[in-house]
Parts: structure tokens; C-alpha cells; sequence
């Protein structure tokens, strides 16, 4: 890939590194001057906007434009109080919407900001851990494996840097660094061999960079692409834009129906119209953004103290949904406390030959040393003072192996160490008694059922081989990896995680679907699954994927639970084979390796301690490597989902009801049921006693299966609940007219108490499944909801009634209001109960089909 310009910034290595000093940097002053001077090192413009802004935003509603247009035009049609009421009552809508969002959103930054990606630059001689953000030209920054680049920088000092840089170039290889000047023939971003760039990752050895450009000046920047690839749009993502475009077909037939029957009656343009809009603004669920926001920024605060720190906030949603949750073995399952237990030679005797030859492996590799390796350097230290490094073949995970090329001053070997099918795979001969013989087929049976025994006690094994190579070669490639000597092999011991099988039970409980996606051996994954009390359903290998296409392994994923052996892209062909089988996933990984199928997730998750390129691409991060925090953070987000839910349910059942009759209402009565205002008033009263939904309580039954924004259900309950919340306002129609002979004024009023009462006080009998008795919503919903019941009541016999056109009712219709909700609340109780029931025997009729038919 080209870079658009005329002469490429890497040509100029020795005019910009030569008067640099590696080991000083830039001082605090001249960091923070070239901070202000160029901007934070992000990719994002404009990334923070200014409270007026985000402010004047939420007046981009168009409702809230229509509302603020119609009380100009009252204004100057001479309606003063009511363009001061209607001005008032958006005004206070917008703000409480605005200060909860924000103070929601303020608190998540700062959890983000807590495991941002980090860089390591050298400041004043002294070696500071720093954001990303923070990062400018002229920095001394030091990368290792797992990195991410954090600037476009040149190489200083380099021990055999490897960078992938597939995001720019499309190279599947990664290249090796090095500090050169270079020819000028050298314009292509390929061809920068000294130089690094912005988003790319480190994969083998180390450096000491000098940032040359950061954020929107950097190549990433310069072909306008974003390390954070936009993800597809969530469960929940896709179920909210269908209840929106729901809310709104709703609304618009409803707004042309009272339009089209006002202008047929005749009725006054500007009133009807209004009277329209205020419908509008009723049946709109405005709060909902709210709701979310405030109900994920508490869940990932609370998460946070629980020891899960939320990047992603609709995150938390998408993990209480989850139905199938994929994780490594090494870490999650086991301790990680991995522990060298023999070197043995390739027929099970003690020999510390493997070991001795896997030691200068591990020492002199530059790439990410793992767990393993760090357990063959822990035990008895070897002097390498006689050894020196040639060259190195990096690790990749098609091979399975590492290699260097050692020389001890008279001899020049190739040591390989890998997986000990692959090892065995590239070997022709074995070592025993320091003599070498070539394996027959009986011998390599008997070395393949040696190492599988070890494989099915739960060790872990590596394969030690190594060549003699001509001292006169500099340097090795792939195709040497072939005709080793099989040294034997290294047995490694790592124990269950005492804590594992309680969560794994834990979380199959919540009807979450355990499956293990490894890299390791399917014996000794099996092993550690029967130790922790994991069913084993089926074994899928890397080898058999890799002959499947993707419809195929959408069938082979539903019966499998366990995939070993497999590498990254088979991985990511997993999770998208079981998200395309309608299932959300999540994923918990923390290698170099992990980092596509942690973006692919619909939720990915990493460990603190895990390499930048996993930790950027994690939606949530694990302060401990500890499944229990998953379990807890499912039961979060059910609960999350439950609240959210339960303002939804009331947007769309009982308020659609009120919205739906004041329209019929508009049919048969010769003056407006409801003045505008009113309805406006009766909206933002209604909002305020909704607000405390998030820190309400969930029932049990609702946390104990996966939830999904069910578009279908939202209808169906609609439709059930919301009749019966008109019937009874049909039923005051009828009462306040021919019982208390109700003129415009009096309709209006009492009108306004009861739907108001009613909508109010039916969240407790909505808010859970069972009896409103037995489960206990949160003091503060309830203080919430009575003072605003409260407030209908009285509002009408106080002075600022009559602003919004009420009058005070008599003493019978209140009497008459008691005994209408208390009817109402218990009808809605027992259809509540049979739209439940009903719904049950739906999904047991559907399980049941669908067993019959796989069957």
C-alpha cells in the first residue's frame, strides 16, 4: 500500500535519530508543550464535546423541535401560558435527560480509562508507564512482545524485532526491524524496514522507538482507517432500532388519526395540532436513552468493585444475553501455574537432554515467551555464557514450533521446540544414549502412545529436536525444520483451578453453554474438563475444521464443546459459525492470538494482565483471571436488561393505553380530552417517577436464562396490558360524563388524575412475573411513584392547577378513583398472570417441536 505523499518520513533515519539520546527522552515540560502543540495520539477527531454542545444536542430530537416551534407559534398567537408551560415542560425534559446521561457517562470514562492501553516511553531518564493519548513526537518509547505500536516511530536499538503489520500492508508474515538508513528507492510502507507504525503489534523481540507522528498524522491516519473496527450491531443494538422503528409506525398512525379526525370535526388548527404533537411526545419512550445509560453506567460500576472493568457499556447487556461462552484452557481452567515435571527421552526414560537443548530454546528466543517457557527457564538455570544466537524462526501457529540457531564455538545447531506431534512430525531419527537412530513406524507408534499417555493425565507435553547445521550458514529458513533428531519431550503439569468448576456449574446454571477453544492437546483438555466436572459432548480438532466449510461447522459447533488443537483463524471461524446459528457469544482470551475473535465476540473479554493487542480488543477486562467475575457479571447484565426492560414494557403497555384512548376519545367528544399541556405535564410527571427504575431490583426467574430484546414479546405484551389500561379509561369517559355530568374543564382534570394514577402505580404490578406483594421494588421507586401520585392528586386544588386549565373535583370522584385503580392494578395483575402462562406453554410446545425434529 502506497502512502500518498512525495517523499516518505522514513528516508530522513540518520537526520532525525542522529543527535537522539536513547537512554534521556524528552523532559515533563517539552512532553506536555508538544502534547498542547499537537493534540492527544488518537484517531479520533473531536473526541470530547463541550457540555453546551452535548447539551444543545438532545434538542435535535424532532419532536422536542416540533414541541418548541408550536410554542413559539402559541406565543405569538397571543397563548402566553401556554408557550411558558410547554416551554418549561420540554426544557426540564431535556435537562433531566442530559444531567443523568452525563453523570452516567462521566463515571464509565473514568472505569475505561483504567485499562486503557498503556506505553512505556523514557522521560528525564526515567521509564514512565503512560496512555496511549499521551504519547508525542520526539518520545523514547520501548515495545515489546504483545505491544501495540503507539506512534509511527523509527528504530533506535532492536534485539530481533518482529512486527505484524497486516493492517496496513496486508502481509500475513511478520517483518523484521532494524536500525538503517535506506536507499530512496524505498517509498513503499513495505519498504520501511527501519520504521514502525501506529497500530501495528509487536510479535517476537524488543526495541526502543522514536516517535516520529501520532494520531491522525500517522500512515493509519493518512488511509483514514481506525484500529477500532466497527463492530456489528449487538442483540441489543439490533432489538432497541426495531422497537424504535415499532414506536414510531405506532406514532405516526396514530398522529395522522387524531389530525384527520380533528380537521373533520372542524375543530381549532393550532389547538388540534398541538393536541397532535403532545400525543406524539406521550407515546415516545424519550427517556429510554436515559434509562439505558444510567442502568449501564451502574452496572459497570458495580462490576468494577466485583473486579470487571467495562470498556464497551452496551457490553454488559450483551453479556447477560450471552447463551454460549467460549474460553481458553490455560489460565481460566487451570492455575497457570505451570511446572516443569520430567525431560524425558522419545521412549519415556529420564534423560535432561530435552531439557537441556529446550533451555537454550527458551533463553534465546525473541519472541513472547510463554508460561511454558518461563517453566523451563525457572527450573535449574543453565549457563549460556558458551552459546550464541544465529538466528530464530519465530513462533507461528500453523507450525506449532519455535527455532534458533546456536553455535557453542565448535558446533552450529537448530533447536526446535513445539508441540510434540508437530516435533515428532519433522523428525527422521531419535536420540537415545547420545546415539542417534532412525525411527521405524513401530518406533514412531510406540513415541505417539508415550506422548498421548502423558497427554491423557492432564500434562502438558513439548517435543524437543535439533540438527547439526553447516557453521558457515547465517541464517535459517522453514523448509530446515525437517529430518531433526527427536531429543524427547518435556512433561509440564498445570492443575485445575480450585475456583473453576464452582463457576462453570455457575454459569451452565444461568443456561450458558461451556465451550473450550484451546490450542492444546484434546487429551489432556479432556483431562482437566473431567477433573472439573465438565461434560465433554463432543471433540472437534483444528485438522477437521480446517476441512469443513462454514455451513458445515455450523452444524459440527452445536455438538461439540470442546475444539483443541486449532489456530486463531479457526477460532474466529468458531465464534462466527455459533453467532451465525442465532446464539450470542462471549469470549475470553489474552494472547496475540485471541485479539480477532475478542473484535468478533458479540462480547470479548480479557485479563489485566494480558498483551495490548487482546486488552484493545476486549470489551470487558478482568482485573483477576477468574471465571466466578463472569458468572457475576452475567447476573449484572440479566439484571441490567431486566430494568431496561421494564421501563420498555411500560412505555409500550400502559402509557400506549392512555395514548391510545385519548385519541378514540378525540372521536366522540366535542372538545379535546386532554389540553396539551396537560399531556405534556402528565409525560414529564410520568418520566420522573420512571427514573429510579435502574436501581430497582430483579426477581430470580428473570436472571436465569439468557435474554434478548424480544421484539415479538414487547408486541404481544402491548397488546394484552394496553387494552386493559383503555377499557378503564373508556370506563371514566363514561363515569365523568353521565355520573358526574363533567363539562371540558372537569373531563379534563379528572381525566388527567386517573391515567396518570393508573400509569404510575401499575410499574409495581409490571416491574415482576408474580404477586407485586411478594417481590419488593426499591424504596426510592416507590417514594418516587407515590409523590407523584401524590401531585396528580393534589395539583388540581391548588392555584398552579389552573394554569394548566384544572379544576378542583369533588370528594365522590376521588372515592370514585380509589375504586377504579384498585380494579384496575388487580386486572392487570391477572392478565398479567395469563399472558405469562401463556407464553410458557408457547415455549415448551416450541422446545418440544424442535427435540422432535432433531430427533
Amino acid at each position: 500500500m502506497d502512502i500518498k505523499q512525495s517523499r516518505p518520513w522514513w528516508l530522513d533515519y540518520d537526520q532525525h535519530t542522529s543527535h537522539v539520546e536513547p537512554l534521556v527522552g524528552l523532559t515533563r515540560i517539552e512532553a506536555k508543550n508538544l502534547l498542547d502543540s499537537h493534540g492527544s495520539n488518537t484517531l479520533r477527531a473531536n473526541q470530547s464535546t463541550a457540555l453546551v454542545l452535548q447539551f444543545i444536542a438532545k434538542f435535535k430530537n424532532p419532536l422536542v423541535v416540533v414541541l418548541l416551534i408550536a410554542s413559539f407559534v402559541s406565543a405569538f398567537t397571543g397563548e402566553v401560558t401556554n408557550f411558558a408551560i410547554i416551554s418549561a415542560i420540554v426544557l426540564m425534559s431535556v435537562m433531566l435527560d442530559f444531567v443523568q446521561e452525563f453523570r452516567a457517562n462521566q463515571a464509565a470514562d473514568k472505569l475505561r480509562q483504567s485499562v486503557s492501553v498503556r506505553a512505556q516511553v523514557i522521560r528525564e531518564g526515567v521509564s514512565l508507564d503512560i496512555s496511549i493519548l499521551d504519547v508525542v513526537p520526539g518520545d523514547i518509547a520501548l515495545i515489546s512482545s504483545g505491544d501495540l505500536i503507539p506512534a509511527d516511530s523509527f528504530v533506535l536499538e532492536v534485539k530481533d524485532l518482529l512486527v505484524n503489520q497486516s493492517l496496513l500492508t496486508g502481509e500475513s508474515f511478520p517483518v523484521e526491524k532494524r536500525p538503517v538508513s535506506l536507499p530512496e528507492t524505498a517509498i513503499q510502507l513495505q519498504d520501511a524496514a527501519n520504521a514502525v507504525f501506529m497500530g501495528t503489534s509487536v510479535v517476537g523481540g524488543s526495541a526502543r522507538i522514536l516517535v516520529v507522528k501520532t494520531g491522525m498524522n500517522t500512515a493509519i491516519g493518512d488511509i483514514a482507517q481506525s484500529l477500532d473496527k466497527p463492530s456489528q450491531a449487538t442483540s441489543f443494538e439490533l432489538g432497541a432500532h426495531r422497537f424504535g422503528m415499532m414506536i414510531m409506525s405506532v406514532t405516526i398512525i396514530l398522529v395522522l388519526f387524531v389530525l384527520l379526525v380533528n380537521a373533520w370535526f372542524h375543530k381549532p388548527w393550532l389547538e388540534s395540532f398541538l393536541f397532535a404533537v403532545a400525543l406524539a411526545v406521550g407515546l415516545t419512550p424519550e427517556l429510554l436513552p436515559m434509562v439505558v445509560s444510567i442502568t449501564l453506567s451502574r452496572g459497570a460500576l458495580r462490576l468494577a468493585k466485583l473486579g470487571m472493568i467495562v470498556k464497551r457499556q452496551s457490553a454488559i447487556q450483551d453479556l447477560g444475553s450471552m447463551s454460549v461462552f467460549c474460553t481458553d484452557k490455560t489460565g481460566t481452567l487451570t492455575q497457570a501455574k505451570i511446572q516443569l515435571d520430567q525431560s524425558v527421552n522419545a521412549f519415556g526414560f529420564l534423560d535432561d537432554h530435552a531439557r537441556y537443548y529446550a533451555f537454550l530454546n527458551s533463553y534465546f528466543q525473541s519472541g513472547l515467551r510463554n508460561p511454558l517457557d518461563e517453566a523451563i527457564l525457572e527450573s535449574n538455570p543453565l549457563d549460556t555464557g558458551g552459546w550464541t544466537k544465529i538466528d530464530e524462526i519465530a513462533f507461528d501457529f500453523d507450525r506449532r514450533c519455535v527455532s534458533v540457531l546456536i553455535d557453542n564455538g565448535v558446533q552450529r545447531f537448530l533447536v526446535v521446540k513445539g508441540a510434540a506431534q508437530e516435533i515428532v512430525n519433522l523428525c527422521k531419527c531419535n536420540v537415545v544414549n547420545n546415539a542417534a537412530k532412525e525411527m521405524t513406524v513401530f518406533d514412531r507408534e510406540s513415541i505417539q502412545a508415550y506422548y498421548h499417555s502423558l497427554e491423557a493425565n492432564g500434562m502438558r507435553v513439548l517435543g524437543v529436536a535439533y540438527k547439526e547445521i553447516d557453521r558457515l550458514r547465517t541464517s535459517v529458513e522453514i523448509h530446515d525444520e525437517v529430518e531433526l533428531k527427536l531429543l524427547g519431550f518435556l512433561a509440564f503439569l498445570d492443575p485445575p483451578k480450585e475456583t473453576a468448576a464452582l463457576a462453570l456449574r455457575q454459569l451452565q446454571s444461568l443456561g450458558v453453554d461451556i465451550k473450550v477453544v484451546t490450542g492444546d492437546s484434546e487429551l489432556v483438555t479432556q483431562h482437566v474438563c473431567q477433573q472439573l466436572g465438565l461434560e465433554v459432548n463432543g471433540v472437534l480438532l483444528g485438522r477437521e475444521i480446517a476441512l469443513l466449510d462454514d455451513i458445515s461447522l455450523r452444524r459440527h459447533v452445536n455438538g461439540s464443546n470442546l475444539f483443541c488443537r486449532v489456530n486463531p483463524a479457526q477460532k474466529l471461524r468458531i465464534i462466527n459459525a455459533i453467532k451465525a446459528n442465532g446464539q450470542v457469544v462471549g469470549f475470553l482470551g489474552d494472547g496475540i492470538n485471541d485479539a480477532p475473535s475478542l473484535h468478533a465476540a458479540d462480547v470479548g473479554i480479557s485479563v489485566h494482565s494480558a498483551v495490548d493487542v487482546a486488552k484493545a480488543a476486549a470489551d470487558m477486562i478482568l482485573l483477576r483471571q477468574d471465571l466466578s467475575a463472569v458468572y457475576v457479571g452475567v447476573l449484572e447484565g440479566r439484571r441490567t436488561f431486566g430494568n431496561i426492560m421494564k421501563y420498555i414494557m411500560m412505555g409500550t403497555s400502559s402509557n400506549f393505553g392512555n395514548m391510545f384512548s385519548m385519541a378514540g376519545a378525540s372521536l366522540f367528544l366535542p372538545f379535546l380530552p386532554m389540553l396539551p399541556t396537560q399531556i405534556l405535564l402528565n409525560n414529564i410527571l410520568y418520566d420522573i417517577s420512571e427514573i429510579p427504575i435502574p436501581l430497582d431490583e430483579v426477581d430470580a426467574i428473570e436472571t436465569a436464562t439468557p435474554k434478548i430484546l424480544d421484539l415479538n414479546f414487547i408486541r404481544n405484551f402491548m397488546l394484552v396490558i394496553g387494552p386493559v389500561s383503555s377499557v378503564f379509561d373508556f370506563l371514566t369517559f363514561y363515569i365523568l360524563l353521565n355520573i358526574f355530568n363533567a363539562d371540558e374543564k372537569l373531563f379534563q382534570t379528572g381525566w388527567f388524575i386517573e391515567s396518570l394514577c393508573t400509569q404510575v402505580l401499575v410499574i409495581f404490578v409490571i416491574r415482576t412475573r408474580g404477586s407485586p406483594f411478594k417481590s419488593r421494588p426499591n424504596p426510592i421507586l416507590t417514594i418516587t411513584s407515590l409523590l407523584v401520585v401524590l401531585i396528580a392528586i393534589v395539583l388540581p386544588l391548588s392555584p398552579v392547577g389552573q394554569y394548566f386549565g384544572f379544576v378542583s373535583p369533588t370528594l365522590q370522584f376521588y372515592e370514585m378513583l380509589a375504586v377504579l385503580v384498585i380494579f384496575y392494578l388487580g386486572l392487570v395483575q391477572w392478565m398479567k398472570h395469563l399472558f405469562y402462562r401463556w407464553l410458557e406453554t408457547r415455549i415448551t410446545v416450541h422446545a418440544k417441536l424442535k427435540t422432535h425434529m432433531f430427533n
